[in-house]
């Protein structure tokens, strides 16, 4: 990595935490340059926009989820033992990746969703990802016999990230100690519903 492309890796890992703290639509050149101890035309020759900054911070945040959550999850056998340990993942995430505020994807959610524009696209996009990979691991369970293969992968898509999204307003908002392990009873029940019947 050379010295430009290491600026801009450390001007996104300011940024991302800074995000985390404010959202994304509070995050400005300004802000950036005071935190990373830089001026504004050091910033604006790695990131031409205020909105061209806002989109590569939510890239670089979905590429830490995916190192955070996803990869780590891998290691687990296709079926309910790799659906479990991406919710435990997902539960701890931005405690692991160094994000004090939560996630700046779920902020921008609700910062942009009526927002038309490129950081919207941006944001849909991401949690689109994340909605497709969590599909192929529900049809890998499936395939392994362990979820009906008439499951409706949508609905449990739906309900799986319901869990996760209620789990993190509960630890944050809340500060509800229980929160995680009220997100895995949810999960054991969803999967429950799902299963396949044991044949006695």
């Amino acid at each position: 990595m050379g010295k430009g492309e290491e600026t801009r890796q450390t001007i996104l890992d300011e940024a991302l935490s800074l995000c985390s703290r404010i959202g994304v639509s509070g995050l400005s050149i300004g802000a950036l340059a005071d935190k990373a101890g830089m001026s504004k035309s050091g910033l604006f020759a790695h990131f031409g926009s205020k909105e061209e900054l806002q989109i590569a911070v939510l890239r670089e945040g979905q590429q830490r989820f995916v190192d955070t959550v996803v990869r780590p999850a891998l290691k687990q056998p296709r079926g309910v033992a790799r659906l479990r340990a991406i919710l435990t993942n997902w539960l701890d995430w931005t405690r692991r990746a160094q994000l004090p505020g939560g996630c700046p994807m779920n902020a921008a959610a609700n910062e942009f969703d009526d927002q038309p524009g490129p950081v919207r696209d941006a944001v849909e996009a991401g949690l689109a990802d994340g909605r497709r990979l969590l599909a192929n691991a529900v049809r890998l369970a499936v395939e392994a016999g362990e979820l009906r293969p008439d499951i409706d992968v949508e609905q449990f898509v739906f309900e799986f990230t319901g869990i996760v999204l209620v789990a993190m307003q509960n630890q944050r908002l809340f500060r509800e100690k229980d929160a995680n392990r009220r997100a895995l009873d949810a999960f054991e029940r969803l999967v429950r519903d799902y299963a396949v019947q044991q044949k006695e």
